[in-house]
């Protein structure tokens, strides 16, 4: 038993054994992060973590009250999932520790099935779930004879396991790599169904959305604090589009009050994140320290309004982020901890 004088975080991303030896909390792209958590008077450290460096890492957590976490579900770089990283962090949740975001909610929020679960919320698409390949060769042609559809593989980051299919004729399709092959291919649809089939493996399963035709006007992420907005970034995506509407453009960050998005912003914080917790049982003060929703502009409203569409959520690896945000975070981070581990300076 000790008498802490301060909460004791260590931050988890993906690196080697030299990217561990050398980390420190202001070499990193996270050093944002690391200071906005020092200035609430939570002690920090890094824990650079790889399948090999488990135990150290386990060993490090043994050490600490917490423990924030940011590796994507799957390496960009290198495929690498992050299997043996969730179930330690099931072991560090469930020894006390306050883990955000746990394996158990990005398993609810991080994935694309959320989009088929929560469509009744209000930001949903024509939206549908295939769970196996033979409902997929079923269902899918009527679907994509009714206009471009997009489908997505359940776990994904980066634009991973997602494509755009429109109809060209009665057995041909037009198929768009959101990351892979820069210019659309041409297949049968028949042959395209069938290259789905390793999708549904080991429970995989695809969402399938309608194409929304505003898609060019860009994308607004949403960041959020547990249920709070905590600001805005704005986007021109061109994953999908045709090679002629030309290149992306950088995502711009604004703060939370940004006129532009104070509807989407009410939504989020009175309608859809509470929706989101119910329909997906997530306890509110289980909701990620840091966690963004990406939304496609959908029809106006009679009144002319935007519409919103969720596209995503993203729980894992959010970075980067809004200015305003590590300090939301952090102090987010702070009443979590003192609900977790109890008030700050008691004994743990």
């Amino acid at each position: 038993m000790t008498n802490a004088k301060s909460y004791k975080i260590a931050i988890v991303w993906r690196g080697d054994r030299q990217a561990r030896a050398e980390a420190t909390a202001t070499n990193g792209r996270l050093s944002a992060v690391f200071a906005a958590l020092a200035r609430q008077g939570i002690a920090v450290q890094p824990a650079v973590w790889s399948e090999d460096l488990t135990e150290e890492v386990r060993e490090q957590l043994r050490r600490v009250d917490g423990v924030l976490v940011w590796v994507d579900p799957i390496s960009t770089a290198t495929g690498e999932r992050r299997g043996t990283l969730d179930a330690l962090l099931r072991e560090a949740a469930a020894a006390g520790l306050f883990v955000s975001a746990h394996p158990d909610v990005a398993g609810k929020m991080g994935v694309k099935a959320v989009l088929h679960r929560t469509r009744t919320l209000g930001w949903g698409a024509d939206t549908e779930l295939y769970e196996t390949h033979a409902a997929f060769t079923e269902e899918f042609p009527g679907r994509v004879a009714a206009g471009p559809r997009v489908l997505k593989q359940n776990r994904g980051n980066g634009g991973i396991g997602v494509w755009k299919v429109e109809r060209l004729d009665g057995t041909t399709v037009r198929v768009q790599e959101a990351k892979g092959a820069p210019e659309p291919r041409t297949a049968t649809l028949e042959a395209f169904m069938a290259e789905r089939a390793a999708d549904f493996e080991d429970g995989g399963l695809l969402v399938d959305q309608a194409f929304q035709p505003r898609h060019l006007e860009g994308m607004v992420r949403c960041y959020m604090s547990g249920d709070r907005v905590v600001g805005f970034g704005h986007q021109l995506v061109r994953a999908l589009a045709a090679p002629e509407a030309g290149p992306a453009g950088p995502r711009l960050y604004s703060r939370a009050s940004d006129p532009r998005f104070q509807r989407l912003r009410a939504l989020m914080e009175r309608a859809w994140t509470p929706g989101l917790a119910r329909l997906l049982d997530i306890a509110p003060d289980a909701l990620p320290v840091i966690w963004d929703a990406d939304f496609l502009l959908g029809p106006r409203t009679p009144e002319g309004d935007d519409n919103y569409v969720l596209c995503e959520i993203n729980v894992s690896s959010v970075f980067p982020v809004p200015d305003d945000a590590p300090d939301a975070l952090a102090k987010t981070t702070l009443r979590r901890l003192a609900a977790t581990r109890g008030p700050r300076g008691a004994a743990t």
